[in-house]
């Protein structure tokens, strides 16, 4: 880092807002506690405190404010019960690799860990925050504050990112500190190892029918990944995480359909998969069942990756955009190869909307109401888990916020936090009832901030997605079934507009008129009027014993 020069004193929170516009923050979402009022004061002060109404959602707003600015977001928690309560968010957090400040008080310095019982004290707090974070520390004196800040900071933006948890004991907090200033330094690149990088070309170059997998790491090198598929003239596939890198209506990105019967065909024809940033998640690829091709080059940043999931004959460890920069010399594929891959592009849609139905419409009138540039934060829902996450198409790598870990309940959360990243275009938040009902509390976030946002509840009265599975499986439903509010009501008692949808043929009005409002609206899907899909969504999940027969 650069030379410190010390420019003021002040207290804890004087200190963190600093570190946080060095790290270009300018919004943090918390709840104010007696662990941490120095902290929220001087935040409020000098940048924007959004209080929310719960811990879980500060850490999920600061993770969706991240993604959508492609930087860092900030959670202040209380200490204890507090900090417990972002544990779940942090989690999901740590599987996206999002860039994550968290930030929690902890019991005066001289009580740490003596377990008298002291308000809002945990037994080995820190662990819990270790068990959940990329990085996590204690600020235990003036001295070494700002240090420990700055460097949760650089460890939460490495890549791979993740959060940092810091916590912070409260006299430590009101406490005289040193405020000084310092220049952050850029993350150094991790180029390919020379031999690495040439037995990868090597099979690359001799490959006939090759195919990429793109995952959550290709989220900033779009032009770069966007000039080998045209280059080479291969299909593209990515992971849920990987959409948008190559915009989604280009005639060479298949997309997220690898698992799907016409994306193993054409993986079971492909003679070399050059996988890129991803893990392979269980439930894109079947449960690992996904047939890939008998040469397979992985390059991760992460050396651990590497044949994890798949054996890799050639494996490269480096930052994917070096890669891929190495690569501008591939000779094209066969011309036949390549119309392989506009043919799938095209046949895995019109497959899928024939699977929806009437159901195609709301992702046409979503896509049709909203600038390619607003964010889609989408929950675990039967909508965002069919069309939302395939069918509905990606511009660019920060509109696709998604809980990565599969947790219900995150996504208005996310979409808050991503909204307030950019006032100046609308974001869409599409939730079911279900998950809504996990944080209900934030539609009161959503009411008293006022951001450009589009809350679209898909109101089927339960778990769609848990209940088409047990009746998919032979079985009777079972704490499926949920008490919804009257949407109407609720809208009016919060001074928020509402608007239904109640068909097909209401859908590009009704979502065109809450985005002209330039302000919160809800909108309620009403299932039980629009109509089933032809074909029940069930998860891409294997159930043991059951599957097996």
């Amino acid at each position: 880092m650069s030379e410190r020069n010390t420019m003021s004193v002040g207290n804890g929170g004087d200190l963190l807002v600093q570190v946080l516009r060095e790290a270009g923050v300018d919004t943090v979402f918390g709840i104010v506690s007696v662990h941490n009022q120095p902290l929220v004061q001087a935040v409020s002060k000098h940048l924007r405190f959004v209080p929310v109404r719960h811990e879980a959602t500060a850490v999920s707003a600061a993770d969706g404010y991240a993604r959508a600015t492609g930087g860092l977001g900030c959670a202040l928690t209380s200490t204890g019960t507090g900090a417990g309560n972002a544990a779940g968010s942090l989690i999901e957090s740590l599987s996206a690799g999002t860039s994550v400040l968290h930030v929690t008080g902890n019991v005066e310095s001289r009580y740490l860990g003596s377990g008298r019982g002291f308000i809002h004290e945990t037994k080995d707090q820190l662990g819990m925050l270790t068990a959940t974070s990329k990085h996590a520390a204690t600020i235990l004196d003036t001295d070494s504050a700002g240090k420990t800040l700055r460097e949760a900071v650089a460890q939460a933006l490495a890549t791979p990112g993740g959060p940092a948890s810091i916590e912070w004991p409260i006299d430590l907090q009101y406490a005289e500190h040193d405020i000084d200033v310092v220049e952050q330094v850029s993350e150094s690149v991790r180029t390919p190892d020379a031999d690495e990088l040439a037995a990868a070309r090597s099979l690359l170059a001799a490959a006939e029918r090759p195919v990429i997998w793109a995952g959550g790491g290709v989220a900033r090198v779009g032009a770069e990944l966007t000039e080998l598929v045209e280059l080479w003239g291969v299909p593209l596939l990515t992971s849920n995480s990987g959409r948008g890198a190559v915009p989604e209506d280009h005639p060479l990105c298949i997309g997220n359909y690898g698992n799907t019967p016409v994306g193993r065909e054409l993986l079971q024809d492909a003679d070399l998969l050059l996988s890129l940033g991803t893990h392979f998640r269980s439930n894109e690829t079947g449960d690992y069942s996904m047939p890939v091709p008998a040469v397979h080059v992985q390059v991760d940043v992460d050396a651990a990756a590497l044949g994890r999931v798949y054996p890799a004959q050639a494996g490269v460890t480096a930052e994917i955009g070096t890669f891929l920069r190495a690569l501008t010399d591939l000779a094209p594929v066969d011309a036949a190869w390549t119309e392989r891959a506009r043919t799938t592009r095209e046949l895995v849609r019109s497959k899928q909307r024939a699977g929806l139905g009437d159901h195609a419409v709301l992702c046409d009138a979503v896509r049709a109401a909203f600038p390619q540039d607003s964010v889609i934060a989408r929950d675990v829902t039967i909508a965002s888990s069919s069309w939302g996450n395939r069918l509905l198409p990606m511009f660019d790598p920060k509109s696709n916020v998604f809980p990565r870990g599969g947790g219900i309940g995150q996504g208005l959360g996310m979409a808050i936090g991503s909204a307030l990243a950019d006032e100046t275009r609308p974001t869409l938040a599409l939730v079911g009832d279900g998950g809504l009902a996990v944080h209900f509390g934030e539609i009161l976030t959503m009411a008293q901030e006022k951001p450009w946002l589009v809350l679209l509840v898909f109101n089927d009265g339960g778990y769609g997605v848990l209940r088409n599975m047990q009746k998919g499986g032979g079985d009777d439903t079972y704490a499926v079934d949920l008490v919804t509010p009257d949407f109407p009501l609720l809208a009016q008692s919060i001074g928020v507009p509402y608007l239904r949808i109640g068909g097909a043929e209401e859908a590009h009005a009704v979502l065109a008129d809450a985005v002209s409002r330039q302000a919160p609206v809800i909108v309620e899907v009403d299932l039980a009027a629009y109509g089933d899909m032809p074909a029940p969504f069930t998860p891409p999940v294997t159930v043991p014993g059951k599957d097996a027969k």
